[in-house]
């Protein structure tokens, strides 16, 4: 990187709503950068747009980050040498650079109403021309801003965007973006009640906090040539920009809040994944890890951390990339057994508890190994094992409990059986269980999975668990044998 400068890098989240998957992935590029440059990674947040601020956006975006473990060096929380880092707590700073512009003729006072600005745009359109502003207050004078201050007219401060020529960039991963001036509105700076916009608080922002790399999203393009008008007019050294392509959803477009709920980050910290998991996938969401094993497979199992030692921006996709929840859903798959079994019953606890059900951890412990092998998501354990926490776990439908091949009567007789052989046990262990259940079946003269069936569905309510014996040692003897009870005389009751 030829770059002298010491890597700076932001994330600077809108508080506007649930925090998106593609600003966790745009936070994790910056972070990955600033990772393997030896730089500082810095959260800001972007709150100038009042109207669309939410009270409790702030928590969840930091919740969010933080659970994907994407922690910051500076930031509104932790503070840091150019903060504040909330911009409505900065705006001293965007109102005397937006008048320093005015002063130094880069930008104008613009007196038009709301209405005025409609009919404006309305009248370009009708002769042909792009609808907008047609700049018409850069021909006021100081005099004629005196005199509209004098009738109280409030003003915006626009941008005073050169006419003629383009304004040309380079972005890291795109190359040369050139722009004709003529195609660019004179942007609003600062409006009317005091807030900046985004094109002067962003980058002022960046200047004051030294920023190195703007690594964003690509829908910032179009906007771009205004901001290094911007830092031309300032005389302020620019950013290296790098803009990174969309998330796209599998039937295609834009991965939408409004349109699929795994759009927010919420939908798979509340569905049951890994942040793991999810920072693993998106490495590979318009970049690539690129590493391959000792057989020359690509590796697809590997941490944000390991991705950052080898993350190059300059790799990132220029095309957008199809959001397989597929594919991070086996991934969710693979890192769950990769943790331990205190490391998965302590993360398990939560959605149990979420459930309403009390789950010990010592319990969960035991059960962890069980389900290790058989979920992808953890809210699948909850499904799976739900029944351990139960004392209502409810009888099957009979139609249930008797397996094919048999009667009531000798799904009956089986249940008996297995119940008096369960009650006489020396012990609970599963190997004793397992020896006593399978002689059961060899005496009844019907197959372990006729003899089993039953069994499982009387003490845990459904077809499928984790292994029986296993299972059963867990409950507890006095709990399987009484749910082997009630189920023994709802077959009795049968017709």
């Amino acid at each position: 990187m030829s770059d002298s400068r010491p890597v700076r890098v932001r994330f600077a989240p809108s508080p506007t709503g649930d925090l998106h998957i593609g600003g966790v992935r745009t936070a994790q590029f910056n972070w990955m950068f600033a990772r393997r440059h030896g730089g500082k990674f810095i959260l800001r947040i972007e709150d100038t747009d009042q109207k669309r601020t939410q009270e409790h956006s702030l928590s969840g975006i930091i919740d969010g980050l933080r659970w994907a473990g994407l922690h910051w060096d500076e930031g509104p929380d932790i503070g840091g040498p150019y903060g504040p880092y909330i911009q409505s707590e900065r705006l001293a700073h965007y109102q005397y650079w937006a008048n320093w512009l005015v002063e130094h003729g880069k930008a104008y006072r613009a007196y038009e109403t709301p209405e005025e600005l409609e009919l404006i745009s309305a009248a370009r359109k009708a002769n042909g021309l792009p609808p907008g502003y047609d700049r018409r207050a850069r021909s006021l004078t100081p005099e004629d801003w005196a005199r509209l201050d004098a009738q109280g007219k409030p003003y915006v401060i626009r941008l005073k965007v050169p006419l003629e020529e383009e304004t040309v960039f380079e972005d890291m991963v795109r190359g040369i973006i050139r722009v004709r001036n003529e195609t660019l509105q004179d942007a609003v700076l600062l409006k009317a009640d005091g807030f900046p916009t985004y094109h002067l608080a962003h980058m002022v922002d960046d200047h004051l906090m030294e920023i190195s790399h703007v690594i964003r999203a690509e829908e910032w393009i179009p906007s771009t040539p205004l901001h290094v008008i911007l830092y031309q007019a300032f005389g302020w050294e620019m950013p290296k920009f790098c803009h990174v392509p969309v998330i796209l959803h599998p039937s295609g477009g834009k991965i939408s809040k409004r349109k699929h709920p795994e759009a927010s980050i919420s939908y798979f910290i509340k569905g049951g994944y890994l942040p793991e998991a999810v920072t693993n996938f998106l490495c590979n969401v318009g970049w690539n890890y690129g590493k391959t094993d000792e057989k020359g497979e690509e590796i697809q199992v590997f941490t944000k951390e390991e991705a950052a030692e080898v993350f190059d921006i300059t790799r990132v996709t220029q095309t957008g990339t199809k959001f397989d929840v597929v594919k991070l859903k086996w991934l969710n798959g693979e890192w769950i057994r990769r943790l331990s079994d205190e490391d998965l019953a302590r993360r398990l606890q939560p959605f149990f508890q979420a459930a309403g059900l009390n789950a010990p951890y010592e319990i969960l412990l035991k059960v962890a190994p069980l389900l290790k092998e058989r979920i992808k998501l953890l809210t699948e354990a909850v499904e799976m094992a739900g029944f351990l926490f139960r004392d209502d776990v409810p009888t099957p439908e009979l139609s249930a409990l008797i397996p094919k091949g048999l009667t009531a009567e000798q799904t009956r007789a089986a249940l008996q059986l297995a119940h008096d052989a369960l009650a006489a046990l020396p012990d609970f262990e599963c190997a004793t269980q397992e020896a006593a259940l399978r002689h059961g079946a060899e005496q009844l003269g019907i197959k372990t999975g006729q003899f089993f069936s039953p069994i499982r569905l009387a003490v845990t309510g459904q077809s499928v668990s984790p292994p029986l014996f296993e299972i059963m040692a867990i409950i507890g003897r006095e709990k399987v044998l009484a749910r082997l009870a009630r189920a023994i005389a709802a077959l009795q009751a049968a017709p």
